[in-house]
């Protein structure tokens, strides 16, 4: 008998609250990380999380905002959901079909500057990004795309919530 090889189980389904967490000066903070089994494999991505059970995506984007920056915000600091993306993924062997809901998260200078970003979700380091940066890297960022995205989001939203798409970033076209 042979052992099934990561790619071919069927991906792990994960459903996840990401927040847009924007600063006094409209930079959007992001955490780098990286496969383990990828050599150079790393990415930008934003502040979240599974949703876990008993949760619903708010608490998750709360509970998440604690443990990745130390801040503790309350539900009405959070905006609407904003975007959503569908996703398949590997990390570290495991490939993940994930649904991601994105709301944005406003921090004044005092709570950005008090923020201590846990290290074992940014491994690789962290950064408070503008439009301008995000459209001019070469690095890869999840989602794909956000330099155009965000100044609706900075303007109060999109009028409603855009989808992103189904999106499979283990092809390396796309």
């Amino acid at each position: 008998m042979t052992a099934t090889r990561p790619a071919e189980r069927a991906p792990v389904p994960r459903r996840t609250s990401r927040l847009l967490v924007l600063d006094h000066r409209n930079r959007l903070l992001l955490l780098c990380g990286r496969d383990p089994r990828a050599e150079g494999a790393r990415w930008w991505f934003t502040v979240g999380g599974e949703v876990e059970a008993g949760e619903d995506f708010t608490a998750a984007a709360l509970r998440e905002m604690r443990e990745e920056t130390g801040l503790e915000l309350g539900a009405s600091r959070l905006g609407p959901p904003v975007w959503t993306r569908n996703a398949l993924f590997s990390v570290d062997g495991v490939r993940f079909d994930q649904y991601e809901e994105y709301r944005p998260a406003r921090v004044t200078s005092a709570e950005a500057a008090r923020m201590r970003i846990d290290t074992r979700e940014a491994r690789y380091g962290h950064a408070w990004w503008s439009v301008d940066r995000l459209a001019g890297t070469g690095e890869a960022v999840r989602p794909k795309g956000m330099a155009g995205l965000l100044p609706a989001v900075y303007a109060g939203g999109p009028g409603g919530v855009v989808h992103l798409g189904d999106v499979d970033e283990d092809r390396t076209d796309g």
